[in-house]
């Protein structure tokens, strides 16, 4: 037996059951429980099932996602954490991907359990949140139990993975008197304390850093901004989504466009609707009807070289 923990803090008047007592006394409980872990798989996201797309990056970007994936890859991992746990370190893995919208933080995520082959338990961050007292705080720590349940299950320890977290690592509140707030925190202090207890990998992306609580600043391990491409990255994008682009023209509209992957691959799409709708091959002038389509009025997104009017 051992204490029961709440908010990372001990309970002495309250007990659950190690998952020693489960193998040697209840063996029947543990046969029960196994089973419905067994569901378990059926949370994640397989790497096999994840389509190849190549990832265009600035260096600095390329070099710390390739610094990465070497940590991660199956052949280097565990004697990573084994060396870690012999010099008495912590062996969980914490990584935050932060930075403009568009720029690949979720796709890199998919591509590092493609390449790694590592399965994504992905957490639904909204179903997290309950209007219920108390619901909110159990509802995370089963989150946590449950990855933990599947870092001992499974041979290649999944990645445990927090899209667009910026709601969960955010400042905690110091009005100690709403009851909304109270709730925030503890669920934060959950989390935080379940970061320091990790033994398996946990990524979370986010498009605000600006007011991300510096407890959760220092307890992740591995920060990666990811910028909006350089001159010569959006020039490799654009060709990549539109091939059908000369050199000239692709490099032309990376420097007119101060645009992200994610806006160039916009255009893309829209590029290849109208060519089915109206069957005629779309040339460039059309290519930058769409890019000046996809800036939005007053928005930060500006044509390059040109003056926005007011």
């Amino acid at each position: 037996m051992e204490n029961y923990t709440v908010n990372g803090m001990v309970e002495s008047d309250k007990f659950c059951l190690t998952d020693g007592i489960l193998e040697t006394t209840l063996a029947e409980l543990k046969e029960y429980i196994d089973t419905k872990e067994e569901s378990i798989s059926n949370l994640l996201l397989m790497p096999d099932a994840i389509a190849e797309k190549r990832m265009y990056y600035n260096e600095r970007e390329l070099e710390e996602i390739e610094r990465l994936t070497k940590l991660l890859s199956i052949d280097r991992f565990k004697d990573i954490q084994q060396r870690l746990k012999d010099a008495n370190m912590r062996t969980g893995f914490t990584c935050l991907f932060y930075g403009s919208p568009g720029t690949g933080k979720t796709e890199t995520v998919l591509q590092l359990s493609r390449r790694t082959g590592r399965p994504i338990f992905q957490v639904n961050i909204s179903e997290m949140k309950s209007k219920w007292v108390g619901e909110s705080e159990k509802k995370i720590q089963g989150l946590f139990c449950k990855y933990e349940t599947m870092v001992r299950k499974y041979d290649i320890c999944p990645i445990l993975f927090f899209n667009e977290a910026d709601a969960i690592i955010n400042k905690r509140s110091n009005n100690t008197d709403a009851a909304v707030d109270k709730m925030e925190n503890a669920c934060q202090n959950i989390i935080l304390q379940a970061m320091e207890n990790l033994s398996g990998i946990m990524i979370a992306t986010t498009n605000l850093t600006s007011n991300m609580d510096s407890a959760f600043e220092r307890r992740f391990l591995y920060k990666i901004c990811f910028d909006k491409p350089t001159v010569d990255t959006r020039k490799h994008i654009w060709n990549a989504m539109l091939p059908s682009l000369s050199y000239e023209e692709a490099k032309s509209l990376a420097e007119s466009y101060d645009f992200s992957g994610g806006q160039i691959e916009n255009i893309a799409r829209k590029q290849i609707v109208d060519s089915i709708l109206y069957g005629h091959h779309q040339d460039l002038s059309s290519v930058r009807s769409y890019c000046d389509n996809e800036i939005i009025r007053n928005s930060r997104t500006n044509r390059i070289g040109f003056v926005q009017q007011g």
